[in-house]
Formats: C-alpha cells, structure tokens, sequence
C-alpha cells in the first residue's frame, strides 16, 4: 500500500506531463480506484478523537483518473451513456439491491444491505451497511455516508473532490436526512442526528440551540439531535433579512433507534417532517 500511495503522489507532482494512454500510469491509477471500489480504502474516515482524517493520495487518484481516461460510449439496455468511467457492477454478490434507474460509478463502494433507488452515487464515495438511498438522492464523489443511513427523496449529498486536502461530507451512523435536504461543502452530520426536510447545511451555516439561542457550530450537527432548517436576523442597508441556519430542536436519547411516525409528529409541530 505504501508504495501504491508513493506512485501515486508521484504521479499527482508530474500530472501537467501525463496523458490518456499513458500505460504504466493507468494501471497505478486503476489499482488505487478499485481498492476505493472494494471498499478496502476509504477517501475519509472519523478518528478515534472525532476528527476527520482525508487521504489525499486517494483524492489524487481520482483526478488523476480523470485525466487518463478519454470518452467512451456505453450502451445499457436502451440506455445510452457517454463518460469516462465505467458504472460499478456485481451488485448482487455485494448484497446491494439497486432499482431500475438508479447508478453508481465505478470506485465508489456500497457495503452489504445498501438500498438504492433510482438515484446515483458518483466515485469515492462510500455509502454504509443497510442504508438507503431514497428516490432521486445523490451521492457526491468522495461523501462518507456511515451505516443505517437514510437519505430521503431527492437529498443532496454535495462532491468536494478538489482540493483534494479538503474533507468531503460526512454523515455518521444512524442518521436520518429529511426530503430535500442539501449537505454540501464538506459539511458534517453526527451519528443518530436527524434533518428535517428542506435543510440546507454547509461549514458556513450557523446550527443554533433552541433551547439556549448558542451557536453549537458551523457545518456541524451534533450526535443524537433533530435539526430543521430556520433563519435567523440579518440587518443590512437595504433591511433586515433571514439568513439560513439550522435550529436543534430536540436532543434524542442516544443509541436509541428512530422511531419515524414520533419524529414526523415532532417536526409537524415545527411545519416540517422528515
């Protein structure tokens, strides 16, 4: 592996240089890209203290795919695709279940029990066990989704591939996205947190304590909490103005499983559901 990382930075410091074709350069890549796709390697992960560690040499690997690979058509039923990636494959040995009209790229990685409707999950992400990728959600590339994780319908999950120091998105075990919601810029949902629909959350949005009016963080839900999407007062010259936050509204007890029908009724008091 140590050496695998070491072409590869190698190759990312002479990358003006290289081209498609390049053969010996290929392979290295393609040997990074399908560690990421057997989920062997991740792009990001949460240490042991909760800070978020990125492998930029896997970032590096996925650019420089990018730029050794040319444009190829590929023909799937009377479906028609011009890219240069492949789809990812064998998803019933993986125990994946994917729905007509839902896709994947090839060096992203779904664990066992992933659902997947029609939506898409684009390279170097990683989407864990028994979670569901609901209707017309997307994945961006290198987004860390953790296990028994729901993205409801049409959820945004935002790429952040370049730079490639920079932290993707990451949503931790047992969260529950609402319908709608965009997660973006690197932007961190904790383990067991829920979003109601609608929120939009990215390292410049304000996540405040309804309870206290405390900004908890920027970017950043805390474990165990129900966030909705709020505004909060902003005078300019030309008037005052709600700008975007997310307001905690509920801390859940920890390790306790989501009861759906109790969280939808919480979030109507607020005028929203999950």
């Amino acid at each position: 592996m140590a050496d695998l990382q070491a072409t590869i930075s190698e190759l990312w410091e002479r990358r003006g240089d290289l081209a498609a074709g390049d053969v010996d350069a290929t392979a290295a890549v393609h040997q990074a890209i399908e560690l990421l796709d057997r989920g062997e390697v991740r792009v990001a992960e949460v240490s042991a203290s909760g800070e978020v560690v990125v492998h930029e040499w896997l970032k590096q690997a996925i650019l420089l795919l990018f730029r050794l690979s040319s444009m190829e058509t590929t023909e799937l039923g009377p479906f028609e695709f011009a890219d240069k990636l492949p789809l990812k494959h064998g998803f019933a040995a993986a125990g994946v279940r994917v729905v007509p009209g839902a896709s994947a790229r090839w060096g992203s990685h779904l664990e066992r029990g992933v659902v997947m409707m029609p939506s898409y999950v684009n390279i170097g992400a990683r989407v864990g066990a028994n979670s569901m990728v609901d209707t017309w959600a997307t994945v961006g590339s290198c987004a860390q989704i953790g296990s028994n994780v729901h993205l409801s319908g049409g959820v945004g999950i935002g790429g952040v591939l370049e730079p490639p120091q920079a932290s993707p998105v990451i949503i931790e075990d047992e969260a529950l996205i609402g319908s709608r919601s965009m997660i973006t810029q690197g932007a961190r949902v904790g383990k067991g947190a829920v979003l109601g629909e609608g929120c939009i959350l990215n390292p410049g949005i304000p996540v405040i304590d309804a309870e206290t009016g405390a900004e908890l963080s920027r970017g950043v839900v805390p474990a165990w909490s129900v966030g909705v999407g709020a505004t909060r007062p902003r005078r300019f010259a030309g008037g005052e103005f709600g700008l975007p936050c997310i307001l905690i509204i509920r801390r859940l007890e920890e390790g306790k499983r989501h009861d759906t029908a109790q969280l939808n009724e919480l979030l109507r008091e607020h005028g929203v559901s999950v």
